[in-house]
């Protein structure tokens, strides 16, 4: 059976479609709705997935409103947001690198994030507000490091990732400075964010990420093919018409600025960048960036992980940081022995 189609629109407009792509999509989407469902309704007040449903059609009681509109949705709404954001993030840094270990999580952006949350943590005890931005500002300054200490005559791959290493060595040893000169409170508070944790969060971290998400990921996805002949190699993309160093920066830039956001939004959640365009490849059997799936499968993946997070140890619940990095790390282990085995490291 064939699995790519092209798709011809009255006005003479052809669109390839790859059916086996778009089948792993709305099955991620859907894996991605159910668990959200399902944790909305997790928690000391058990609520029904029936009941959530209907609750959020404006159909429950008060008690139900309150739990599933004020407590429980945003949080969701967050974890689905940030998976989103370094599924996709991570896809973009693992093309342009085209190296599978090339995601935020080795090249230092959430490091540089955490130096910018420590900071005002530590440096200035600043609030929620002041710590977001601070993490935000981090992940940029980081990410133009890598890009400037990367550049020599353009951007390649196994130099991004080289700088990237480094950066991420340097940052590390930055923040464990600022955790010895912080007092006990601010360690303890700047520890919990370093987990990476969606514990409280409300509408205040929703709207500025759903903005980002809005304007960056349709920008992303319309520099898709461009990114995908950049995969055959610079001179082939030029002779194809490809601004190749304009659309390497343009998606650079969205690629930190949603690792960033996602950072500043719910802490450094581990793995996420990594694991997401990985899985994603394996379910479509695509080559190429594979944009769409990865930004769903990291949607799906930190729901599902929040939801392991508060289930599955009994009473004691972890940050999902906890969860994600023990799942990422077995799956990076698995990883490498792989890539050794076919002889590429």
């Amino acid at each position: 059976m064939k699995t790519n189609r092209a798709v011809r629109s009255p006005g003479g407009l052809s669109v390839r479609l790859d059916v086996r792509t778009l089948v792993v999509v709305v099955l991620l989407l859907v894996a991605a709705l159910a668990a959200s469902v399902v944790l909305i309704g997790t928690g000391d007040f058990e609520i029904p997935a029936a009941d959530v449903l209907r609750t959020l059609f404006g159909e429950g009681n008060a008690s139900q409103e309150f739990i599933v509109n004020e407590l429980r949705l945003p949080r969701v709404l967050v974890g689905l947001l940030v998976g989103a954001s370094l599924g996709l993030g991570g896809a973009l840094f693992q093309a342009i690198s085209r190296n599978p270990l090339g995601s935020p999580d080795v090249l230092g952006l959430g490091q540089g994030a955490t130096a910018g949350a420590l900071t005002m943590i530590v440096l200035f005890s600043g609030g929620a507000t002041q710590v977001t931005l601070g993490a935000l500002m981090g992940g940029l300054v980081t990410g133009l490091g890598i890009y400037l200490l990367a550049w020599k005559q353009g951007v390649h791959g196994y130099r991004l990732v080289l700088v990237g290493i480094g950066m991420s060595a340097i940052v590390t040893a930055i923040n464990g400075y600022l955790l010895t000169r912080a007092d006990i409170v601010d360690a303890a508070r700047a520890v919990v964010w370093m987990t990476g944790s969606l514990d409280g969060r409300d509408w205040n971290q929703v709207w500025p990420l759903l903005a980002l998400c809005a304007v960056l990921v349709p920008l992303v996805l319309a520099n898709g093919r461009g990114l995908r002949m950049m995969e055959m190699g610079d001179d082939i993309s030029y002779a194809l018409g490809v601004r190749v160093e304009r659309v390497r920066m343009l998606l650079l830039v969205a690629a930190v600025l949603l690792t960033a956001a996602a950072t500043a939004a719910a802490g450094p959640v581990s793995f996420v960048a990594l694991t997401a365009p990985q899985l994603a490849r394996r379910l479509t059997r695509s080559p190429g960036p594979n944009l769409l799936p990865s930004l769903c499968m990291g949607a799906a993946l930190l729901v599902t992980a929040d939801w392991i997070s508060q289930r599955a140890f009994g009473a004691d619940q972890l940050p999902v940081g906890v969860v994600t990095g023990v799942l990422g790390g077995v799956y990076l282990l698995w990883l490498l022995v792989t890539e050794r085995k076919a002889g590429r490291i």
